[in-house]
């Protein structure tokens, strides 16, 4: 439902903070290593909201037993959600160590040892792109659902969480001019935009690709695809939701093309929601939901998040954006020379 529609969100906007680490450490670009930290301060906040969204889904405290090697029933290798706990508690270590390494070092004014913490950038980056790739094959290994059964979910998957993550980060370093007054450089934002236009370019032909292949060769497995699009034996709840979120890639796209995004302006910032928006849908609502529908029975029971629902996401979300915002204002404190070790 809900929960894990904004699970796999969340795993998203955690890989999609890789697209600032590769252009640092792979292409020695200047810019992005003075800003690299802030998209891992994402990623962490990202998935502290993953894991809890996982949590609050599980529906009762003592399943939670099974997730903990040792003590419970892991299921490792078998199980693919062993495969998830793993990649996406390990991404969360490797990005805390990451972060709070460079800072420590900072405001000792010590000069960081390169052997501490870039292995670990690099197997970051490989670890970013595991884990919205394990979450990928949770769907489609799952003979049942025929929605979810396409070899082209774990790209779409990892194309729009480098559009989703990157527009995130250039919204959060916009607040971060505006409320601390802590300025990157533009052409870090820029490489960002020009990161979001092949990565949102790739996504849209991905979804006209399955779109062609799941209409134009019919079948009963085009019965999900038809429900969402269009709507099934009268039932149409998500057909508003998957055409909005469309509507939303399409704008974004446009605007991003648009030379006026390269410059900081309302434009970029309008491209930026529409593209956050527009993949929360797909990749929640669009996904998740349609792959139950119809049943296995062939029913059609239609699903609408109920007001608990709503107030435990809403709950979530609030508690990564303290999260984020604390480790950000931790990292400007120590950036700008405000926090080091000779004030006390």
């Amino acid at each position: 439902g809900l929960y894990i529609a904004n699970f796999t969100y969340c795993v998203g906007l955690a890989a999609g903070g890789v697209m600032m680490v590769i252009p640092a450490y792979l292409y020695d670009d200047d810019d992005m290593h003075h800003i690299v930290i802030i998209g891992e301060a994402v990623a962490i906040a990202a998935i502290v909201m993953s894991v809890l969204f996982v949590t609050v889904d599980l529906g009762r405290p003592d399943r939670f037993w099974h997730l903990m090697p040792v003590i419970g029933r892991f299921n490792w290798p078998i199980s693919m959600l062993s495969w998830d706990v793993i990649v996406l508690n390990g991404y969360l270590v490797i990005n805390l160590h990451i972060v709070g390494y460079l800072l420590y070092m900072r405001y000792l004014g010590r000069k960081p040892n390169r052997a501490w913490y870039v292995p670990f950038v690099y197997l970051s980056i490989a670890w970013a792109i595991s884990i919205h790739t394990v979450t990928a094959f949770l769907y489609c290994g799952l003979g049942g659902r025929p929605f979810w059964n396409t070899a082209l979910l774990a790209p779409r998957f990892l194309a729009s969480a480098f559009v989703s993550g990157p527009a995130f980060i250039i919204l959060v370093l916009r607040f971060l001019r505006i409320i601390t007054g802590y300025s990157a450089s533009p052409r870090a934002a820029r490489t960002l935009i020009r990161i979001i236009r092949v990565s949102m370019a790739i996504n849209l032909l991905m979804l006209a690709s399955e779109v062609f292949t799941l209409f134009y060769t019919g079948g009963e497995h085009g019965a999900s695809a038809h429900y969402l699009f269009f709507g099934l034996h009268g039932h149409s709840a998500l057909v508003p939701w998957i055409w909005a979120a469309i509507v939303c890639n399409l704008i974004g796209a446009v605007l991003f093309f648009m030379p006026a995004a390269l410059e900081r302006g309302a434009a970029r910032i309008a491209a930026c929601l529409f593209c956050i928006v527009g993949i929360w849908i797909e990749k929640g609502m669009g996904l998740i939901i349609p792959g139950f529908i119809p049943s296995t029975l062939h029913e059609i029971v239609e699903y609408t998040p109920s007001v608990v629902e709503w107030k435990v996401s809403a709950g979530i979300l609030a508690f990564g954006l303290i999260v984020l915002t604390a480790t950000l204002k931790l990292i400007v404190a120590v950036l700008t020379g405000k926090l080091h070790e000779n004030e006390h």
